[in-house]
């Protein structure tokens, strides 16, 4: 958990003020380490919902269709649970079952289900609704991050050669066809040339490689004095995130994570890959109907944290408490990545403009009350000693509006900057191939035409398994 916030493995991005969460600047961690973001986050293994890759496939990119792409996602499973029409064996990232859970867990599912939200054993399966233990990708009780599972296995190929400490600066052309890429290293700038050329820089870094080197709306590009390589109006559009609202408990009960006796937490975990060394905070949550969904879908998700989560963990809040994450999971609402220079060494701009589609803030509401009536539940009242977030001196609409305002915070799913397409915005086609550009292709979360249902780490590894067959393939 600490991660998010530790210098070092973490770019610790802070976003432009938002006009819709009091002029706040949103702090965006992301991984600065091999492996990205996936080496620093909860370890949640969620597909989303069948319903959200038929609609890529319906914005123009046949082959993304939930049934195209469900045999990639269980190419890369090593299920714990075994083989299933759902899932597979024998691939290299390793999802299991976490080994240790907090008791607090099945007070919060009691809870849930007395407001009709039922236990569920996978999220993955044909049935999304329900609440429950997520999965994790760790081995052994051990994060297996894209680093752990898919790049240290290669390391030893003579083919493969990997730089660290090493900024890319921008992609190199001979007429309209990638050739290569210049990185700066312990202050040294060299040239690198070879086959095809791969971004996967995430969803803020990747369209900012791509205007930094001249691909990009013309317009823009031209005010970094920036020369235009290509006129691509799309990138770093689209940009859609999941913003999350916190309800905070005090508890009378010690078994949250607020006080963990660190030295036996370390002897169960070195010893026997056991204990609460192994959680990974949010064990538990789930994805609901609100009063808003439509045709039956979940449209909130939540997780559960039998500890006080307070802006990012970087609050440290006094006792013991708890902490259910409220999502809407489809936002309306789009902002953008843009340079603010042409030095590649300068963080880009970040304006997700959050609740700007106002339907949004609706499912902000409903999430926060949702949160609020588990947390009323009998199954905790013997635990509750009272509510820390929202305050209760205000729970009028207009109360809640403004602790949503005041407390909302990403819950660190990015994506939609490069969009997959075959529109006027689209940067990329099915083959995720950059438009009007040669032997260049785009292979991460900023591919996703539209957020999925949930945790991004998954589908994200889908895209690239389901890319790198298109690579062998000369698709």
């Amino acid at each position: 958990a600490k991660l998010s916030n530790k210098k070092g493995v973490n770019w610790s991005y802070t976003t432009q003020p938002q006009a819709h969460l009091n002029q706040r600047r949103m702090y965006w961690p992301r991984g600065k380490v091999l492996g990205g973001s996936s080496s620093i986050n909860a370890m949640i293994y969620i597909r989303g919902q069948s319903w959200d890759y038929d609609n890529w496939a319906r914005l123009g990119n046949p082959g993304w269709d939930f049934e195209s792409v469900l045999p990639y996602f269980m190419k890369s499973e090593d299920q714990q649970r075994g083989d299933s029409d759902w899932h597979a064996t024998g691939g290299l990232l390793s999802v299991q079952d976490l080994r240790y859970t907090n008791p607090l867990n099945e007070v919060f599912f009691t809870a849930a289900s007395a407001l009709g939200f039922h236990t569920h054993d996978d999220f993955n399966s044909d049935i999304q609704a329900g609440v429950g233990n997520f999965q994790v990708t760790q081995r052994n009780g051990k994060r297996c991050s894209a680093a752990v599972a898919f790049l240290r296995p290669a390391l030893k190929r003579p083919n493969l050669r990997v730089l660290t400490g090493a900024l890319t600066e921008k992609v190199l052309f001979d007429g309209n066809r990638a050739t290569g890429v210049t990185v700066l290293q312990k202050g040294r700038r060299r040239d690198l040339s070879g086959g095809e050329i791969i971004l996967s820089s995430g969803a803020v870094n990747s369209p900012q490689l791509l205007m930094l080197s001249g691909i990009g709306p013309a317009e823009h590009l031209r005010s970094m004095d920036i020369d235009v390589k290509h006129d691509l109006p799309g990138v770093g559009q689209n940009l859609q995130d999941h913003l999350d609202i916190c309800t905070l408990i005090s508890s009378s009960s010690h078994d949250t994570y607020d006080k963990v006796n660190q030295l036996l937490a370390g002897i169960q975990y070195i010893f026997n890959r056991q204990g609460p060394a192994t959680s990974n905070l949010a064990e538990a949550g789930g994805f609901v109907c609100s009063k808003l969904a439509i045709d039956d879908r979940p449209d909130i998700q939540f997780h559960f944290v039998a500890a006080m989560l307070d802006d990012h963990g970087r609050n440290i809040l006094p006792g013991h408490g708890m902490t259910i994450h409220a999502c809407p999971l489809r936002p309306g609402s789009r902002g953008e990545i843009r340079l603010q220079s042409a030095d590649p060494s300068q963080a880009p701009l970040i304006e997700p403009n959050y609740l700007q589609d106002p339907n949004d803030l609706e499912l902000m509401l409903e999430g926060a009350n949702l949160s609020r009536e588990i947390f009323l539940q009998p199954g905790f009242d013997a635990i509750r000693n009272g509510f820390l977030f929202p305050e209760a001196d205000d729970l009028s609409r207009d109360g809640q509006i403004d602790f949503i305002r005041r407390k909302a915070e990403t819950i660190y799913h990015p994506v939609g900057t490069c969009k997959m397409g075959v529109d006027p915005m689209a940067v990329v086609d099915p083959t995720l191939e950059v438009h009007g550009i040669e032997n260049l292709r785009v292979v991460d979360a900023s591919v996703m035409p539209e957020l999925i249902s949930g945790n991004t780490n998954a589908p994200t590894i889908m895209i690239a398994e389901k890319c790198a067959d298109m690579i062998v393939n000369h698709v």
